[in-house]
């Protein structure tokens, strides 16, 4: 148990850590008060310009897909145990103590948790479910941008999506289903002010 939680912990830690907010003072930008003013990969990429976005991306993927990768293939952690670093690395970034418990939205730490548990194979399939509800998406509103409400339906719809994938597939245990569930939670815990824009102009439109 003491291993279980001191993974537990490193993998918090691990996804506390803020790179995309840092990377935004480096160029001068407080996050905060940009964008949206989520302290995540995507403001940064519009806030700072794609190569600090870029760089972001890969160190917000990495605090997820680090310890995960260590854990897994050190087998230090197994079984249904694997589901609490597996949480922590996306809680440490929704929550992240560096902000005041105020972090992210947890997407690329979401990919980079997924990718160190399945070699991939999830992540992969997670990023062609959200291609295809872009495209889709697009289709719909022929051509206008897309708003920050259609990016989450995107997000949470996508990750309801591969909960299917990993039900139907059969190629994984149930611990990896009770950590996609807890996934799903999260990424609509974190989209929620984008979800409830989106069902408030829904009804509006319906009146």
């Amino acid at each position: 148990m003491t291993i279980i939680i001191g993974w537990t912990l490193l993998s918090f830690i691990s996804g506390s850590l803020m790179f995309s907010y840092w990377l935004g003072l480096v160029a001068k930008r407080n996050l905060k008060a940009h964008g949206d003013g989520n302290p995540g990969a995507l403001n940064l990429w519009r806030t700072a310009g794609y190569g600090y976005g870029l760089a972001g991306i890969a160190l917000d993927f990495a605090k997820g897909y680090a310890p995960l990768l260590w854990i897994v293939h050190a087998n230090a952690v197994s079984g249904y145990w694997i589901v609490l670093p597996s949480t922590a690395a996306l809680l440490g970034h929704v929550f992240s103590p560096f902000m005041r418990g105020r972090g992210g939205k947890a997407i690329a730490a979401t990919f980079g948790v997924w990718s160190a548990l399945t070699g991939f194979s999830a992540s992969l399939a997670y990023a062609i479910i959200l291609a295809l509800l872009l495209v889709i998406t697009r289709w719909r509103r022929k051509g206008k941008p897309l708003t920050a409400e259609a990016d989450a339906l995107q997000v949470v719809l996508g990750m309801l999506l591969l909960g299917v994938y990993v039900y139907v597939s059969g190629f994984y245990d149930g611990e990896m289903l009770l950590f996609w569930l807890i996934n799903l939670v999260l990424l609509g815990y974190t989209h929620r002010n984008e979800l409830r824009r989106l069902l408030s102009s829904n009804r509006t439109d319906r009146q």
